[in-house]
């Protein structure tokens, strides 16, 4: 089993000093069978007491306040966490069979807060795009993985050019934009013909050059599959995301899981910088599946990680722009 040590700081630089820094992190890797978190340790400035609850969506949330007057702040976490890889659904239930329980659970909780169609005006230009991709005989599963390799060739990975406040219109018109922006039009086409899809919040873990998102924080979409439950997709490699993809939250959108936010009182100027650092302790292997050869009766060559060889910092980036 893969087991990654994983080092994400965030460090706020203000332009005077400032005070009453009240702040909301989540930092805390979700703990379930696939994925166990061995240990942490978090440093703040300041050493504030941090209070953690859990949120509805189960999501581990921790918030503190440093009152005493400061020019920056640095949160910085360190996590050990190991991963079990999942196994991939199984088309055994006849295609018919699976929508009818898609549609079944439009009115049940959890579900009805992951089928909510947000409206922009691209909705109509999207709903057109999805009926091409679909036909009566394909499972959820086969749909999500068609929605997937849609975004991921027909979207434009560039960073900087949409932020947090980037709005679904803008990425739709722009064809281009970063993991989060990937992240949500996929939910949209999910969503339109009735499957639940949530966001997810993480790190993406691995020896693969060349994959988008190492070494920041990344963001990918979960599709509720019948018979098997959440299936994460990744639209920003086209890969579905298992043993080296670590969870942080998951929710509705970016709002739900941003890392870190909060506030301060003081002057307004302010910089914004991350790194997130990964080192891989593991010599068991890893399986990649891209979505177009993840057919239940399909597997790929796994290649094998090698000790420490992932193992390097990258560039500061703007924490809210989850690249």
């Amino acid at each position: 089993m893969p087991e990654f040590e994983i080092q994400h700081i965030t460090r706020y630089l203000y332009e005077g000093p400032v005070r009453d820094s009240a702040n909301q992190i989540i930092l805390f890797p979700i703990k379930d069978e696939f994925q166990d978190l061995v240990k942490q340790e978090l440093h703040i400035t300041g050493n504030p007491v941090v209070d953690t609850y859990i949120d509805y969506y189960g999501n581990e949330v921790g918030s503190f306040t440093y009152s005493e007057p400061h020019t920056m702040l640095v949160i910085n976490s360190r996590v050990t966490v190991i991963t079990k890889h999942r196994p991939y659904p199984v088309n055994d239930i006849f295609p018919s069979q699976q929508w009818q329980y898609l549609a079944s659970l439009k009115h049940m909780v959890p579900y009805i807060d992951f089928l909510k169609q947000e409206y922009f005006e691209g909705l109509d230009e999207l709903t057109k795009v999805v009926e091409t991709l679909r036909s009566p005989e394909d499972t959820p599963y086969q749909v999500a993985l068609r929605f997937c390799e849609y975004v991921y060739k027909n979207f434009e990975y560039i960073k900087g050019v949409t932020t947090v406040e980037t709005t679904l219109d803008e990425i739709w018109k722009l064809k281009a934009g970063v993991c989060q922006d990937f992240a949500h039009i996929l939910m949209e086409m999910l969503r339109l013909v009735q499957i639940p899809a949530r966001y997810v919040s993480g790190y993406i873990c691995t020896t693969k050059n060349g994959l988008r998102g190492e070494g920041a924080t990344h963001a990918w979409a979960e599709a509720y599959i019948p018979d098997y439950g959440w299936l994460g997709i990744d639209p920003t490699n086209n890969y579905i995301a298992n043993e080296t993809h670590i969870r942080l939250a998951v929710g509705r959108n970016f709002s739900d899981c941003s890392p870190v936010k909060g506030v301060y009182k003081g002057a307004s100027g302010h910089t914004l910088e991350v790194s997130v650092s990964v080192d891989d302790e593991t010599t068991m292997a890893a399986e990649y599946i891209p979505v177009t050869d993840a057919q239940p009766e399909t597997r790929t060559p796994v290649p094998a990680f090698s000790k420490n060889s992932y193992q390097r910092y990258m560039e500061m980036v703007q924490q809210q722009q989850q690249q």
